[in-house]
């Protein structure tokens, strides 16, 4: 079994001692580094060839936020964890919005932070529906018209399925509940999914879930009475 390469930015040293106390010692995480400043993050993945990066929002010379947006614009980005006090705020959508692959606040049981790093390995987003949500209804309160406008002609290149899979994505369903409200297999969905990553230049799910906000398919969903636009009968 391959072990997880994980690395642990935060400003504070005792989350950090902390944090690689707890999760250092699952079998299959190894903490292969840790940063007191988003600085010095891109060199220690350079260095240690990190598979996830656990970053702290808040830190007094290169915060989280552009570390972030420096790490996601890589062609061999690991995957991001932001760790923040706060359920939503403008840098963490910032941060969402950048490539993250979603957020744990710092008094996460570290049974919880664990299963994070595992699925964030694994290519899922750490989002729960409910914090989509919450996530969500934040964005759409400060979503522009030239925001709106600009998603839309992003969205515009999709097919309907691939619309409805976006949607469902937006919903914050998982790939098993996708499948079974679709009628299609969990494989199809993942390729559906792949598709639109490639079609819209988007790095994770988590991007899709506010493109498709930002656009409005989620308000079109919620008035064709729980259908996207374009859906069969």
């Amino acid at each position: 079994m391959t072990a997880i390469r994980l690395l642990v930015v935060d400003d504070d040293p005792l989350v950090r001692a902390g944090l690689s106390l707890m999760l250092g010692g699952a079998e299959d995480v190894e903490i292969v580094g840790e940063a007191a400043d988003g600085g010095e993050v891109e060199a220690l993945v350079d260095r240690t060839g990190a598979d996830v990066v656990l970053m702290d929002i808040r830190m007094p010379v290169v915060d989280g936020l552009t570390a972030t947006e420096r790490l996601r614009a890589r062609a061999d980005a690991p995957q991001i964890i932001v760790l923040t006090t706060f359920h939503a705020d403008d840098p963490v959508l910032r941060a969402l919005r950048a490539g993250a692959a979603g957020f744990v606040l710092k008094d996460t049981p570290p049974a919880e932070i664990l299963d994070a790093v595992r699925r964030v390995a694994a290519g899922d987003p750490v989002l729960s529906p409910a914090v989509t949500r919450q996530l969500m209804d934040r964005a759409a309160g400060g979503v522009a018209d030239t925001r709106r406008t600009r998603a839309r002609e992003r969205v515009g290149t999709l097919n309907d399925r691939e619309r409805e899979v976006a949607v469902a994505v937006g919903r914050g369903l998982a790939n098993a509940a996708i499948a079974a409200e679709l009628y299609m297999s969990v494989a199809t969905v993942k390729t559906h999914v792949s598709r639109i990553l490639a079609k819209l230049d988007l790095g994770n799910r988590v991007q899709i879930a506010l493109l498709a906000h930002d656009a409005g398919l989620l308000e079109e969903y919620q008035e064709g009475g729980g259908r996207s636009r374009g859906s069969g009968p």
